[in-house]
């Protein structure tokens, strides 16, 4: 068996990011949705059924935790599946991926812990 004849890499797809952010926005939607309404001059008795999404919270706090591990998981753990000489090996790519991870991280998260922290803005 030769080199030509294994299984080429996956094509990096960026799911992991997206899926990321979908689900830190379904979490903290119950409550940064009103506030954000609220602040655009927007008001009514409809906005209270956004917190009725504040059942699900969990879940989306579970899968965003999910796919933050998963980010890191691919930019720590995993071997890289870029070639000699690719775009991709080279060491400034590789820091610049895992910056933008821990900036876009640290942001999600904010947006996770957003319930505890509200009632700062609402005084």
């Amino acid at each position: 068996m030769t080199t030509e004849d294994a299984t080429p890499p996956k094509k990096d797809l960026p799911w992991l990011g997206i899926g990321t952010a979908l689900a830190a926005i379904g979490a903290s939607v119950c409550c940064v949705g009103p506030l954000l309404l609220l602040s655009l001059g927007i008001g009514g008795a409809w906005m209270s059924s956004l917190t009725s999404m504040e059942s699900v919270r969990p879940i989306f706090i579970l899968l965003t935790l999910v796919f933050i591990g998963l980010g890191y998981r691919k930019l720590y753990v995993l071997p890289d599946s870029c070639e000699a000489g690719a775009a991709c090996a080279l060491p400034e790519d590789k820091h610049k991926q895992r910056m933008i991870f821990w900036i876009g991280s640290v942001l999600v998260l904010l947006l996770l812990a957003f319930p505890w922290y509200a009632p700062i803005f609402m005084a």
